[in-house]
């Protein structure tokens, strides 16, 4: 058993005896003969799976994965700005089954973690040996009163990339010039925090093209956001006078919504939007409280070398579901780990001690065509969390043709990371 400094006797003492009862009650299979089931097939549940076979060919791998395409949400706020097709987001599973890992195109329903076995949709049954849950996020529907799902046919969050997506676009097309689009932000922990405030600029590319009377309007439950200064930056030199955002301190937290009206309140004042782009708080995907994974909190607490999860034994929690500390919820974030996550069940199976992680990680925000930004980290267990070990971000004052160098390598990045998991 691995000692890490922060450990303190009595932690090491009780972990010890911990692992020797579980190893007691559930014995791990001869090394190569494993079942292990995924849960999820975004980009960390595609990761590990592919991962997995790959340091280990022997591995009985299962994704389990209700949609048999999988819409990226990296570069889908192009999607609603009309740069970008949402085909060119849409990947197939047929290169992840090409590497020996057993795709099951169907929703789990239930896991019972002492029998180690997963219900289907179908009523069918799964065994596992070791299970890893990469099932994303839910939108918290009922936490922020007023929006409930029949809500986002008419207030669309597009925080999960499909149909949600282009119903946006589509009321950004029909909204008459002049009007006013709104879009709530929410409070941390949620998915790509970053995204919201690309959204607006693209947003505002496409009204500046088509609409130059409308004007974008944030409502924010957070006063300060990352790479604040390089969006404002550019807001004032792209799109002056069309983005207003109202910060939590001023009054910006969301406090209710009214569909039939389009109207969304705040504690300090009401708007009515022409189109209303609702962002509500966010949970791990149902099947990780489901399976007992997740806390109070709605996310799923884990130790962040091994990415096994605190409440439940033979199973591991990987990428936006995870309660992972200072990593952001993000597609490289989520892909990183499930490689890292691979690496720990291969070497737990061998009777070795998982490696201390070291996940790198990156988030490119487009705020125009051809001017972009980014943000590039690697991230290390400190504390039973993920603390940021090196950051770099684009400068402030770079020239433009810094922002179309880096607006080029994101789309390098996009074809990499969805080549990585799906290609």
């Amino acid at each position: 058993m691995a000692v890490t400094r922060h450990q303190t006797r009595r932690d090491v003492v009780r972990g010890a005896v911990a692992v020797a009862a579980a190893a007691l009650a559930c014995p791990a299979p001869a090394q190569g003969t494993a079942r292990i089931a995924v849960i999820g097939g975004g980009f960390g549940g595609a990761a590990c799976a592919r991962a997995l076979r790959r340091l280990d060919a022997k591995l009985q791998v299962t994704l389990i994965e209700p949609n048999k395409t999988f819409t990226a949400g990296p570069f889908s706020n192009e999607v609603i700005a009309g740069l970008r097709e949402l085909s060119v987001q849409q990947f197939s599973y047929d290169k992840v089954a090409a590497d020996g890992i057993t795709i099951v195109a169907q929703a789990a329903s239930k896991v019972d973690a002492q029998a180690r076995s997963i219900t289907l949709a179908d009523g069918t049954t799964l065994s596992y040996d070791r299970l890893v849950l990469a099932p994303g996020i839910d939108m918290h529907f009922g936490a922020l009163p007023g929006y409930d799902e029949p809500a986002a046919e008419k207030m669309p969050h597009a925080w999960k990339a499909g149909e949600q997506t282009m119903l946006l676009r589509r009321q950004l097309e029909a909204m008459d010039d002049g009007g006013l689009v709104v879009i709530a932000v929410p409070a941390a922990p949620l998915r790509c925090p970053p995204a919201p405030y690309e959204r607006a600029s693209l947003i505002a590319h496409y009204l500046k093209a088509n609409k130059p009377k409308s004007k974008i309007l944030l409502l924010d439950a957070k006063d300060n956001y990352s790479q604040q200064k390089l969006f404002e930056k550019a807001w004032a030199e792209l799109y002056p006078g069309m983005i207003e955002r109202i910060a939590l301190s001023q009054g910006g937290r969301v406090t209710s919504v009214d569909p039939a009206t389009n109207e969304i309140v705040t504690d300090f004042g009401n708007y009515t939007a022409a189109v209303a782009n609702v962002i509500p708080p966010q949970r791990a995907g149902r099947i990780a409280e489901i399976a007992g994974a997740a806390d109070h909190t709605g996310w799923c607490p884990i130790d962040p070398v091994s990415f096994a999860s605190k409440l439940v034994p033979n199973v591991h929690v990987i990428g936006d579901a995870a309660i992972a500390g200072g990593i952001p919820k993000s597609a490289s974030a989520a892909a990183a780990q499930g490689r890292a996550c691979a690496a720990a069940i291969v070497n737990a199976l061998a009777g070795k001690a998982p490696e201390t992680p070291r996940l790198d990680g990156a988030c490119y925000n487009t705020v125009a065509p051809g001017y972009a930004f980014s943000l590039k980290g690697i991230y290390q267990p400190k504390e039973d969390q993920y603390a940021e070990a090196e950051v770099t971000t684009s400068p402030v004052d770079a020239p433009r043709e810094i922002r179309q160098r880096e607006a080029d390598q994101a789309v390098e990045w996009f074809k990499t990371i969805t080549g990585d998991a799906f290609g």
